[in-house]
């Protein structure tokens, strides 16, 4: 486990997350509001683990984690950091599945995931990336002290996504 709060466990993922993150990659709000990440069966899931998350574990010590209830273990989302070469410091990522949203998940594991960055990894601040059209998103980083930044470009010939600041 990485983090605990009231109703959350959010630890690092494992390749028997598989079946839960072909699931989420494929909602097709994650594909609307994140991106298609070609992920269309189990072990291109596992993979995707492998590539991503558990490679950024190694390589940084932190990453995307697994976020699941409390009380019975159920995985609903995933929240964590990411460091992309394209941004000058590590950024926030969630996202949760549907049947989860509107029901604070998403502002309980970003707030644990934001003080986890601050007080256990010690980094100097935070970023954040959201599609311009993702309003849930946008509120959600507000509410953790998120500010505004710029309109940029991850990759060239790419949509522009909002770059929002958090300072401690």
């Amino acid at each position: 486990m990485v983090v605990v709060t009231h109703r959350l466990t959010l630890r690092r993922l494992t390749a028997d997350d598989g079946a839960f993150m072909l699931t989420l990659l494929n909602e097709p709000s994650f594909i609307r509001n994140i991106g298609d990440r070609g992920v269309r069966t189990i072990p291109d899931a596992v993979a995707y683990i492998a590539q991503g998350p558990q490679a950024s574990y190694e390589r940084f010590g932190f990453g995307l984690y697994r976020v699941e209830l409390k009380a019975t273990g159920a995985p609903i989302g995933i929240c964590g950091l990411l460091k992309r070469d394209e941004l000058p410091d590590a950024d926030i990522g969630f996202a949760l599945l549907p049947a989860y949203w509107s029901q604070g998940y998403a502002l309980e594991a970003a707030t644990a995931v934001t003080a986890y960055a601050r007080d256990v990894i010690g980094l100097p601040r935070l970023l954040a990336i959201a599609c311009p059209l993702n309003d849930s998103s946008i509120r959600l980083l507000g509410k953790l002290g998120f500010r505004f930044e710029s309109m940029m470009r991850l990759v060239p010939d790419t949509h522009e996504v909002k770059l929002f600041t958090l300072f401690w």
